[in-house]
């Protein structure tokens, strides 16, 4: 059974540390969920706009703009909403899943770093701790579960990995297929629809 490892005291260098660290992320989080609920047009626009003067330039912008989500705690889900329209199917679940591995690998590896324990712990304290509980029994198939189901967040699943030191790789191959078939089932059935609808790329 795995338990989380002890830890020592961080000393007041660490500590200035993760306050600036915390400050540069609340900053991150604050632009990005402004952009996201009050100028979402504009960023559609901009996208829109780089897609049609540079193909390699509208999937630069969408690959890291999933790299950094997972900072921002927005679903993945929209990101790729947002894309359906501009690329190709195969295109965009390839962007896609590399931005979610990204994303994922960096809140397993630095949420605690960042303050994103404190933002977990408090805002979904009760589905911490019954993630806790199950993942020790059942790893790979929970990781799988949880990133698959569209209503459960993936970030927190990360989080709770990265804290109990969940093997990298077994995690990370967890994301891959439960995000994988979720993200594959959007985009390919939305292009199917966008095409039946006559919008296709």
């Amino acid at each position: 059974m795995l338990e989380p490892p002890t830890k020592m005291p961080p000393t007041a260098t660490q500590l200035k540390i993760k306050s600036i660290r915390i400050a540069v992320w609340f900053c991150v989080l604050a632009v990005a969920l402004y952009l996201f609920v009050f100028q979402r047009s504009l960023i559609q626009g901009e996208l829109q706009r780089a897609f049609y003067y540079s193909l390699f330039v509208g999937e630069l912008i969408y690959f890291l703009a999933g790299c950094l989500r997972g900072f921002t705690l927005i679903p993945s889900t929209y990101l790729v909403f947002l894309g359906i329209p501009f690329f190709p199917p195969r295109t965009l679940f390839v962007l896609t899943i590399a931005g979610i591995l990204i994303s994922s690998a960096s809140i397993y590896y630095f949420s605690e770093s960042l303050g994103l324990e404190e933002y977990f712990e408090r805002k979904h304290k009760t589905r911490v701790l019954q993630v806790k509980g199950v993942l020790q029994k059942n790893e790979l198939p929970i990781i799988i579960g949880w990133s698959f189901f569209p209503l459960a967040p993936t970030d927190m699943i990360c989080y709770v990995c990265g804290v109990l030191e969940v093997d990298f790789w077994k995690f990370l191959f967890g994301i891959l297929v439960g995000e994988g078939t979720i993200c594959g089932i959007y985009i390919f059935l939305g292009d199917h629809l966008l095409r039946f609808l006559h919008f296709a790329y």
